[in-house]
């Protein structure tokens, strides 16, 4: 099914990562601020750079483009601009940071909000862009800030257009629903959130719309998935949402009350492994079908069937950390993250031999100056906050330390 190409060591545990819409780059966010960005191999048919060795398989150098320490405290979201030039930032130190894709430089801040109800700094939780001129920040408080993007041009700090609470507890999730076939714009303007136990419908002009039902469990990742088999009052058109008892919930689009569909993946003594990542695997990948790809509490990597419902293989990103990150670049490469490690995946060629591809070369790349001097230790805000964050947050990120102890290429420490 899928073998790993490469695997790439971190200086601290990775909190987030975000894949580029159009072009081979990843980039990861830390628990120490820190917040790399790599230019993948492109894959042979794709492949225009004379300088980069590809083989027909995928292989190839991955590089560095820039690296920096863009927060003092965790890197908590990352998430690219519709386009994919602008890459933001959000960390502890209260900071959403909008900086170029190319070179790392930021252009953009923004101050978020304190907690209202305490006056307190309010640590981010999400970012996402939903639109070339919406920007979604989700923080601990269960607070839902909407900005427009073009009062962002700035060094300045804009507020938020809006603010919602969707849910009592910090959002987990944020998955927008695709337009309507009316839409003139050709963008979402209705996103799915989780929180604490409940899911929650909100729109870009009418605000929160629908919260569901105490699910009773701890919801963690969602992911949108259409063009099911419709039946019935179905559509075909249904919400993914992992828990954190190891049980995968499917949602009716536009039956928001309630699940109507269960699939255990992990049974355990007080509950199976967390859900913490679900990504939909990219038409034609060899499973057929629809296929959603699960990142557990244990480090395994589970991949689901839909329509007979079923865990069709298993892989394992790590023997004991969460992938908390989870999706596919634009040549169909899986890319795991999860403790102080990121994996490059690529679809299995030697099925028949059962053999591994290999492990694909990495190559060091220049960096940028960094944001940040220090090394500062997590706070005790932040160690509250992690705490609260329950057990995705556990197994998200530890921040103490930060890089010792891990092997490193030369020019990452």
């Amino acid at each position: 099914m899928f073998d790993t190409i490469c695997t790439l060591p971190l200086t601290s545990d990775l909190f987030t990562q975000a894949i580029h819409p159009t072009e081979p780059i990843l980039s990861v966010g830390l628990a120490g601020g820190h917040v790399h960005t790599f230019l993948l191999p492109p894959t042979s048919d794709d492949s225009s750079d004379e300088h980069v060795t590809v083989s027909e398989n995928g292989h190839g150098q991955i590089e560095t483009a820039w690296r920096t320490r863009r927060h003092k405290g965790s890197c908590r979201s990352l998430s690219f601009g519709i386009d994919g030039g602008q890459l933001y930032s959000a960390g502890t130190d209260g900071l959403v940071k909008a900086a170029d894709t190319a070179t790392g430089q930021v252009f953009a801040k923004i101050a978020v909000p304190l907690d209202t109800s305490k006056g307190t700094p309010d640590p981010p939780a999400l970012l996402h862009c939903l639109s070339p001129q919406t920007l979604l920040l989700a923080t601990d408080s269960s607070a839902l800030h909407i900005y427009d993007l073009r009062t962002a041009n700035s060094m300045l700090a804009p507020k938020p257009s809006q603010t919602h609470h969707p849910h009592d507890d910090y959002i987990s999730s944020l998955t927008p629903l695709p337009p309507s076939p009316t839409s003139t714009s050709g963008f979402s303007k209705q996103w799915i959130s989780t929180g604490g136990t409940t899911l929650a419908i909100t729109d870009l002009r009418r605000g929160v719309l629908v919260r569901s039902e105490d699910q009773e469990e701890e919801l963690l990742s969602s992911v949108f998935v259409d063009g099911l088999p419709a039946r019935g009052s179905s559509k075909g058109e249904k919400v993914l949402v992992g828990g954190g008892t190891g049980v995968l919930t499917l949602w009716e689009r536009g039956v928001w009350d309630d699940q109507d569909e269960r699939i255990i993946l992990d049974r355990g003594a007080g509950g199976g492994e967390s859900l913490d990542s679900l990504a939909l695997l990219p038409e034609g990948l060899g499973l057929g079908g629809k296929v959603v790809a699960v990142g557990m509490g244990d480090g395994g990597l589970n991949f689901v069937k839909l329509g007979p419902n079923k865990v069709v293989a298993k892989l394992r990103h790590d023997e004991t950390e969460a992938v908390v990150a989870l999706g596919f670049d634009v040549t169909g490469r899986m890319i795991s993250g999860g403790g102080q490690t990121i994996k490059v995946w690529h679809e299995k060629i030697n099925e028949e031999d059962g053999e591994d591809v290999g492990t694909g070369k990495r190559v060091v790349g220049s960096s940028d100056e960094e944001d940040s001097d220090d090394e500062d230790e997590e706070s005790s805000e932040e160690e509250q906050s992690r705490k609260r964050r329950k057990r995705r947050k556990r197994n998200k990120g530890k921040d103490k330390n930060a890089g010792k102890g891990v092997m490193a290429f030369k020019g990452l420490g």
